[in-house]
């Protein structure tokens, strides 16, 4: 099996899921109108001078998109439970391109996800420049790499039965200590700890929509090494999954 034929396969048993698509899409789209739909008319939101459903896109946007991202390794661990990983070994299909269809797997479920939010957003008055949305689109895409490669690392770890918590652990902390559900202080400890997370420069990336600066130094620094190790990781899990079958 080349990498090609594999791509077909992924995306088909990809659309195909329906379970993937109510926590995938429906969730985010569901808390967005939950959450904004009752606010829809509020422009300046805790004096912040933003509106309540940008301010609420924006902030599930970037949830969204850390659900999607890690959603990935639910699949690997059905995929591992049922002997499919087993079986692509037998085949030609490398793992460079393994980890590609998996990567880009993520990233179209991701878009999709952003995509909604935007039309959702756009329905209770959302407006932006069109270099705001492409920025601000454009940097979350970037920053949601190293959260594509925890989600293969998750698949290769958990089984089918514990990775649902796993994750949902897993996004639910990271989305809390990111700063996606409150504002993280400029300093103190709460800070310290944010901005060595992923899911901090994950939120700032989306909040360049809120009128925020694109990362700095640091920003790509952490970002860079998040994706790093947990690229390795993922392919050490592989190649031990590999060395089993």
């Amino acid at each position: 099996m080349n990498g090609f034929v594999y791509a077909r396969y992924e995306l088909l048993r990809t659309v195909r899921n329906r379970r993937f698509y109510i926590v995938t899409f429906a969730l985010p789209l569901l808390l967005y109108y939950a959450i904004a739909g009752p606010s829809r008319h509020v422009t300046d939101l805790q004096g912040t001078g933003i509106s309540a459903p940008l301010y609420y896109m924006v902030s599930l946007a970037t949830f969204g998109c850390m659900n999607g991202a890690l959603a990935g390794g639910a699949r690997i661990a059905a995929e591992r439970a049922t002997g499919w990983n087993r079986q692509l070994r037998l085949t030609a299909l490398t793992t460079r391109n393994y980890f590609r269809v998996k990567v880009a797997t993520t990233y179209l479920t991701v878009l999709t996800t952003i995509l909604l939010l935007y039309v959702a957003g756009a329905t209770l008055g959302v407006t932006l420049d069109a270099g705001t949305w492409v920025e601000m689109t454009l940097l979350i895409l970037v920053g949601i790499v190293p959260f594509a490669a925890l989600g293969i690392l998750a698949g290769h770890l958990f089984t089918p039965d514990s990775i649902g918590p796993a994750i949902g652990g897993t996004t639910a902390i990271l989305a809390l200590l990111g700063g996606v559900w409150f504002p993280i202080a400029s300093d103190g400890f709460l800070h310290d700890l944010a901005i060595v997370l992923p899911s901090y420069w994950l939120v700032q990336a989306a909040h360049v929509g809120l009128g925020g600066h694109a990362w700095g130094a640091t920003g790509w620094i952490v970002m860079a090494a998040w994706t790093l190790v947990a690229a390795w990781l993922a392919m050490r899990a592989y190649a031990r999954d590999t060395g089993r079958a």
